[in-house]
């Protein structure tokens, strides 16, 4: 049998009366949260970006392998990443050697925009974020060489900026 709440002795009587949250705890607990998002959102932010980096650089050693596939079966370097790419239709070949997925063969994946450009030698690839500072920041480029240049900035790289790994200092001293 249930005490009536008159008989109850007053310190019960409080703390039965109040069944939940102040607002002032509400408050506190919504500030903390807060905190802890200014904090951790700009490093997720930071990692997400350079795994999408990381994704571009895998990107170019796949075009690295599907060029020299491509190069072994038709003889000559691909001229654009579609012709890397699954056919319009039909079999594969040399127009459309399904050598590379249909997204980097459009050109963009991960947040990068590829191209590939013939050269005199062979090809060129360069790799731009599609939203600088967002997706990526950093531009890369690479050749038949097989050796990716990195560039911090906007502009986009070229032979002239330092291999992936190394800084410009250890390029000049090789030089």
């Amino acid at each position: 049998m249930a005490i009536p709440y008159f008989l109850l002795p007053p310190k019960s009587r409080r703390r039965s009366a109040r069944n939940g949250f102040s607002l002032i705890e509400l408050l506190i607990v919504i500030a903390i949260i807060l905190i802890i998002l200014t904090v951790a959102v700009p490093k997720l932010t930071n990692i997400r970006r350079s795994g999408q980096e990381m994704a571009a650089i895998v990107a170019l050693k796949t075009l690295h392998t599907a060029q020299t596939q491509y190069y072994s079966q038709y003889g000559t370097y691909a001229t654009s990443l579609t012709q890397l790419g699954p056919p319009a239709n039909g079999a594969a070949s040399a127009a459309g050697a399904e050598i590379i997925d249909r997204d980097l063969a459009g050109g963009e994946k991960g947040g990068f925009k590829f191209t590939l450009q013939p050269t005199p030698t062979g090809y060129a690839v360069t790799a731009v974020p599609m939203q600088f500072g967002t997706s990526g920041t950093h531009t890369y480029f690479t050749d038949q060489s097989q050796s990716i240049h990195i560039h911090s900035g906007q502009e986009p790289a070229s032979l002239t900026d330092p291999l992936a790994g190394e800084t410009q200092q250890q390029q000049q001293q090789q030089k």
